[in-house]
């Protein structure tokens, strides 16, 4: 292993992690290089499981995770890994324990509609004003002149993103432009999304904690050479690592359920602004 590629301090956060890595990615090897694939793709795949399991999934040796680890400045596997089990534990807390926080937090009791309603509305407007001051327009820009000059808009979003793709799907098909809905019926999801070909653009969405199909499905399209916007809330974001163009949306929260106030808007912009151009283009 060279030099150059052991310079560099290891970061014990997983975010920190992230960003060495985009950093030092174009200095590995194929190897190593397929398992920060894997890596970003799955972090809860090594957080859980053992390295013989990980490198079966990710095609390699086991030696390959130590090669890998090294390469970043940790001094093994097992260091690299806590990375991703410290990730792992940080991850929001399930619905139950959400509103357990909100009735504590006073979102109970005959005021609790009232509460509820200008808590999730806080969270709106605190979403929308982040998303006006950090998304340049040129951005949008190049977005629309995407979507306009596709042949096919290919559309990706599971969870809780899912509502904003099939949103997508309805407008983009009431003012008559082509796009389809990755739906994911009979778990045909990644088979639906292969159908996309170069002249296609794919419209990715995902936020933390990130749904490993989605980034598999834009990574994929990425590789037959698909053009892929990003929709998600971090450029440290698994997802911006397979895109062309990356739209950064954060959402606040209140009692850690997270608004999609600006995530709608955004896609509102892009199927409204795409139609605008395809109109113009007629």
């Amino acid at each position: 292993m060279s030099a150059e590629l052991q310079q560099g301090t290891p970061r014990p956060d997983f975010e920190g992690f992230v960003a060495l890595l985009r950093e030092r990615a174009p200095l590995l090897p194929r190897r190593l290089r397929q398992v920060a694939d894997h890596a970003l793709a799955h972090p809860d795949d090594m957080a859980l499981n053992t390295a013989s399991q990980i490198a079966q999934r990710a095609g390699v040796q086991p030696s390959t995770l130590v090669r890998f680890a090294q390469a970043l400045g940790y001094s093994g596997f097992s260091e690299l890994q806590q990375v991703f089990r410290t990730r792992l534990r940080q991850q929001l807390p399930d619905h139950r324990e959400r509103l357990a926080a909100l009735r504590n937090g006073g979102a109970a009791g005959a005021d609790m509609a009232s509460v509820l309603l200008d808590g999730f509305i806080h969270a709106s407007e605190a979403s929308l004003k982040r998303l006006r001051s950090g998304l340049r327009p040129e951005d949008i820009e190049t977005a629309t002149d995407m979507l306009a000059a596709a042949r096919t808009i290919v559309l990706v979003g599971a969870r809780r993103m899912f509502p904003v793709v099939a949103y997508l799907a309805y407008a983009f098909g009431k003012v008559g432009i082509r796009a389809v809905l990755v739906d994911n019926v009979a778990s045909l999801g990644a088979e639906q999304a292969a159908m996309a070909r170069p002249g296609d653009v794919m419209i990715a969405v995902s936020c933390a904690p990130y749904t490993p199909a989605t980034i598999e499905m834009a990574a994929a399209a990425k590789a037959a050479g698909v053009p892929v916007i990003a929709l998600t809330d971090s450029a440290l974001s698994p997802l911006a690592a397979h895109c062309d163009l990356c739209l950064e949306v954060s959402e606040a929260d209140y009692g850690a359920f997270r608004s999609m106030a600006a995530t709608f808007a955004l896609a509102m912009t892009l199927a409204v602004g795409t139609a605008e151009k395809v109109r113009d283009d007629a």
